[in-house]
C-alpha cells in the first residue's frame, strides 16, 4: 500500500512540492557526499589490501630481508592517533554546538598529521642512511610505496581539511561545516586503521606466517 502510494504521488501539486522541498538541496548534497566517500573508501581499501597481499608474497621468496624495524614508526603512529582523537573531539563538539572546542581540534587534527607525515619523511632519511641499507632489498621498496601511498592520502586529506578550517572564522553554516568535520573524522579514523593494520603485519616483530596466511599464500 505504502508503494502504491508513493507511485501515485504527484510532486508537481503545491502541498507535495513543499513536502519535497524539505528534501532538496542540503539533505541530498550530504548524502551524496557520504556515499562518495564510501565508495572512495572501498577503493582506497582494495588498493592497500593489494599491496599488503603483493607485500606478502614477495615475503614468500628464499632471498626476502625484512627491513629494518624503525622506533620512530612507534613515535608516528602515536602522532596519527592523536590527530584522529583531535578529530573526533572537534566532532562531538560542533555538534553541541561548542564552536571555539570545534576550531582547536581541528587545528591540532591538522598540526599532528603534518607531524606525522615529517616523522615519515624522517623514517625514510633514517633508513637510507642506515649502514646496512641496501636500495635492491624488495622489502626497502615496499617500505617506501606503502608509506609513501598512505602519506599521499593523508595530503589530500589535507586538502579537505584546510577547505573546512577555511571556513569555520566568521559567519558560516553550522550544519554544512558539522557535514566537513564529519566527513573529515570518518576519513582520518580509516586511514588510522590502514596504519595500524600495515604497522602491525609490515614493521613489527618477525610476523612472515602470520601475514602469509592471512594472504593466502601459506
Amino acid at each position: 500500500m505504502s508503494m502504491f502510494h508513493q507511485l501515485m504521488v504527484k510532486p508537481w501539486v503545491t502541498d507535495q512540492g513543499k513536502i519535497d522541498d524539505l528534501y532538496a538541496g542540503g539533505a541530498s548534497s550530504g548524502l551524496a557526499k557520504k556515499l562518495a566517500l564510501k565508495v572512495f573508501l572501498a577503493v582506497v581499501a582494495v588498493l592497500f589490501m593489494l599491496l599488503v597481499i603483493a607485500y606478502g608474497g614477495r615475503m614468500a621468496y628464499e632471498d626476502w630481508r625484512p627491513a629494518p624495524q624503525l622506533r620512530l614508526l612507534w613515535a608516528n603512529t602515536f602522532v596519527l592517533i592523536l590527530s584522529s582523537v583531535a578529530l573526533q573531539w572537534a566532532q562531538y563538539s560542533v555538534r553541541r554546538g561548542q564552536m571555539d572546542a570545534m576550531r582547536v581540534g581541528l587545528l591540532a587534527a591538522g598540526a599532528f598529521t603534518v607531524v606525522f607525515l615529517f616523522g615519515q619523511v624522517l623514517a625514510w632519511r633514517q633508513l637510507g642512511a642506515m649502514v646496512y641499507f641496501d636500495v635492491t632489498n624488495p622489502a626497502i621498496g615496499f617500505f617506501y610505496l606503502i608509506t609513501g601511498v598512505h602519506g599521499l592520502h593523508l595530503m589530500g586529506g589535507l586538502v579537505a581539511w584546510g577547505r573546512t578550517v577555511a571556513k569555520v572564522w566568521g559567519d558560516f553554516d553550522v550544519t554544512k561545516i558539522r557535514q566537513s568535520v564529519e566527513l573529515c573524522t570518518v576519513y582520518w579514523h580509516f586511514l588510522l586503521l590502514v596504519w595500524l593494520v600495515l604497522f602491525g603485519l609490515l614493521f613489527t616483530g618477525n610476523n612472515l606466517d602470520l601475514l602469509l596466511k592471512l594472504c593466502g599464500i601459506r
